[in-house]
């Protein structure tokens, strides 16, 4: 039989499909811990807080490693620290890296049509940010209040400069990709995709999505695609193509 290892995985709650089909599959042990999509909202100095009281939280000398199911995520993950156990995270810009597979897909993509707004089932199965249990940023900011709400709340003058300058967030997108997992049960999600590109007047694509880099991560094959964070180091951003770095302590 070939050794297994056991692993405590923090994963962001759009992959809990994929990430509970490749655990059902794995060699390995994983203890899986889900944590709400809306984390993402709520600023980066709440959501390192968040993360880092569940990395705190890891029982020591149990696990040989706790697994990150994470991009860099608008610099949400930056200064989150391991503690007594190594900390391993994909080097990726956000979860749609993760999706395509690598950080080369993605830039292709990406710069094929930087105007592409991407859906995934866990994307619209989980969108909904009030998991997150207090207001995130866009809530704060008014950006999903109807314009008689923010009248009502900010004056007639102050509502119209909110509305014309935050806007919905969208504005610069003309396109949904839906990317293709393979999952049981996707076709729904899929016909969700499309109904919401015709709503907002957009063009529609499928993109075929991969399970690698997320089957790699869990069963505990790291190369240059992963950042291995060992007990007192910590994450940082790199600006370069390795995405995130080793700060303080050593990584791998």
């Amino acid at each position: 039989m070939p050794e297994r290892d056991r692993y405590r995985v923090l994963c962001c709650e759009v992959f809990f499909r994929e990430a509970c089909l490749l655990a059902s599959r794995s060699r390995n042990t994983l203890d899986m811990e889900f944590l709400p999509k809306g984390l993402h909202d709520l600023g980066h100095e709440r959501m390192l807080a968040r993360l880092q009281e569940r990395v705190d939280a890891v029982p020591p000398d149990r696990y040989e490693a706790t697994l990150l199911v994470y991009g860099l995520c608008n610099n949400g993950v930056a200064g989150l620290k391991a503690c007594h156990t190594r900390l391993v995270m994909p080097r990726a810009h956000d979860c749609m890296t993760v999706f395509l597979g690598s950080r080369a897909r993605y830039e292709e993509v990406f710069n094929a049509n930087p105007g592409t707004y991407f859906r995934t089932s866990g994307w619209l199965e989980r969108d909904d940010a009030s998991g997150a249990g207090e207001p995130t940023v866009p809530q704060r900011l008014g950006m999903f209040q109807g314009y008689t709400e923010l009248v009502e709340k900010y004056g007639e003058e102050n509502a119209k400069y909110i509305a014309e300058t935050m806007g919905t967030g969208v504005e610069n997108y003309s396109r949904l990709a839906f990317i293709r997992m393979g999952i049981p049960d996707e076709a729904r999600f899929e016909q969700q995709a499309r109904a919401e590109a015709e709503r907002r007047g957009w063009e529609f694509s499928l993109l075929e999505g991969s399970l690698d880099l997320l089957r790699r991560l869990l069963d505990g094959d790291w190369n240059d695609d992963f950042l291995v964070i060992e007990p007192g180091a910590g994450i940082n951003p790199s600006y370069g193509p390795d995405v995130v770095r080793c700060r303080g302590g050593s990584c791998g």
